[in-house]
């Protein structure tokens, strides 16, 4: 199922992940398998969506991970990682819903003092979406590892 819906993820929006569909493709069995592990590892929360009525398809999916703080003493971050929504999903209030709660765990269960993503310079829609959600731009940027010309920029949110 992960599998599935990643390589959905990758072929629908490359440019809102760090791992391109070529490289997803590659990956064995045994590596999915790892994956999914790590996914329901402890500091991690992975939120899903199903498409309902027996569906087994996942239809939306948000992981929130702590960061280990670099300074002793320094605030508690997560990041929201692995954002997706079905297409035929969008627009109809279930990002919403998994962002909400990907916020709520975020500050309740992992004890986060913020969440913190990253998103590509040229992804405008997901920038607005997070922007209406109270993220904000830290003004920081990284090389988007995929094409190193291009920024991946840093948005936060304190919870």
């Amino acid at each position: 199922m992960l599998k599935n819906v990643r390589m959905e993820m990758l072929a629908d929006t490359p440019m809102a992940y760090l791992e391109s569909l070529d490289a997803a493709r590659r990956q064995t069995d045994a590596q999915w398998q790892e994956r999914a592990a790590a996914m329901c590892g402890e500091g991690s929360v992975t939120l899903v969506a199903d498409g309902g009525g027996g569906d087994p398809r996942l239809t939306g999916l948000m992981r929130v991970v702590l960061k280990h703080p670099q300074e002793p003493g320094a605030a508690l971050r997560a990041m929201l990682i692995s954002v997706y929504v079905a297409p035929e999903h969008r627009g109809l209030g279930l990002a919403d819903e998994l962002l909400n709660e990907a916020c709520r765990v975020a500050g309740e269960s992992l004890a986060a003092d913020c969440l913190e993503l990253g998103v590509h310079e040229d992804n405008a829609r997901a920038q607005a979406f997070y922007s209406r959600h109270g993220f904000r731009a830290t003004g920081a940027s990284r090389p988007y590892p995929q094409d190193p010309s291009k920024l991946e920029l840093v948005m936060e949110r304190l919870l």
